[in-house]
Order: structure tokens, then sequence, then C-alpha cells
């Protein structure tokens, strides 16, 4: 659902850009409100949520879609972790659907979906091991799981197959969510050059946080 928010990003107490490819971690705290923007439209921002205080609880994407009845989320979408805690909450969408089942793409499914040649390409998994090893924390590799697609565009068809489409959003449109607990977001900017999910041109995303 489509929704404005009424918050000004003059008054956000942190604002960063993350470019085009790259990874971004920060922790969250609870009341917060965290936006993130598609400054040029198209680019998929690959997102893992966790628990501050406790990482094993993590954003669970079937849990999310289960207790909401709702594959793609939006305004009003709950984000539930893996024990069944509330993590966030959506509170405006100007894009007005997410993807949570598409997964992160990595150099193995390069290979596989397009060709062997394509390995040396960077990809979201590695942005999000980059992401944890600069985080510490003991965190590794087996903490990356099912993540969200902020702004991209994967439509189920009725036989239950997955397929990468154009994206949906456009120049300045963004999502904002108010954290329900002390929350780490991990983003990689999708460096994607393979499928339409980011118009094959990967773009800067912005996030700003309201205390």
């Amino acid at each position: 659902m489509l929704k404005e928010s009424k918050l000004d990003p003059s008054t956000a107490s942190y604002s960063d850009v993350i470019l085009a490819g790259d990874h971004w971690m920060r922790e969250i705290k609870k009341g917060q409100t965290f936006r993130i923007i598609d400054l040029e439209g198209n680019q998929a921002a690959d997102t893992l949520f966790y628990d501050a205080h406790d990482i094993a609880n993590r954003y669970s994407a079937s849990d999310t879609v289960q207790r909401q009845g709702a594959l793609y989320l939006s305004t009003g979408t709950i984000l539930y972790s893996t024990e069944g805690d509330k993590l966030l909450t959506i509170t405006a969408d100007t894009c007005g659907r997410h993807d949570t089942v598409g997964g992160a793409c990595s150099r193995e499914s390069n290979t596989m979906r397009y060709s062997l040649d394509k390995d040396y390409m960077h990809a979201c998994r590695d942005n999000f091991l980059n992401g944890i090893h600069e985080w510490g924390h003991g965190m590794d590799k087996r903490d990356i799981t099912c993540n969200i697609n902020f702004f991209m565009n994967v439509p189920v068809t009725p036989e239950g197959k997955l397929t990468f489409e154009d994206g949906i959003s456009s120049p300045g449109l963004y999502v904002e969510m108010q954290a329900e607990m002390d929350v780490i977001a991990l983003i990689s900017n999708c460096p994607q050059l393979n499928n339409p999910c980011n118009a094959y041109n990967p773009t800067p995303v912005k996030v700003l946080i309201w205390d």
C-alpha cells in the first residue's frame, strides 16, 4: 500500500549514501525510524536484519510471509524474526511492493543462472560476507540467511516459479520502517548486471535514520 511519510529528511539524525555495489551495516535503536531511498530508480537493496542482542534471532522471510498472508512487503508489514519477535514495521512506502523470496545473488548463482564466465562478478553474498566480517561480534557466513530485496520486482507465476522482471521503482521512491526493538541492519546495494532487477545499471541508495 502506498503511503508517504511525514518525516522531513533535513531533521534526520543520520544520513549516508551507499554506493552502487557497496555494503552498509549499522545498529538501529528501538523507536528509531529507518528509511531507504532509491535515488535513481530500479536499484535493488538486499537487506538483512538481526536482533542486536541476539544475532541468532534474525529476520525470517517465512514467518513474515505466513503471519501476514502476503507474499510482498509494503506499508503495514511487520518484519518478524525467527523467534517470532517484531523486528520492524513498515510505516511508509512510496514504491508499493518489495520482494522477500528471490534471495541474494552470489557468484555461484550467477554461474548457474547465466554462464560460467560470470564467476568473477561481485555479488550480494560477497557484500554480506564483507559486512559481517567488518562488524565482527562472532558473526560468520552462517548468519547470512533469507533477505529482503527492497525495490526489487520478483513476480511468482501461477505454477510457483519466480521471475526477475524490470523494477517498479523510480528515482526518489523510498521505504520507511520503525524499529520495534534494537536491530542491526545489513544492506548490500546490489551489483547485479545479469538481470533487470536494477535495469542492468547499479546505482546508489540513501539511508536516513530519525531518533
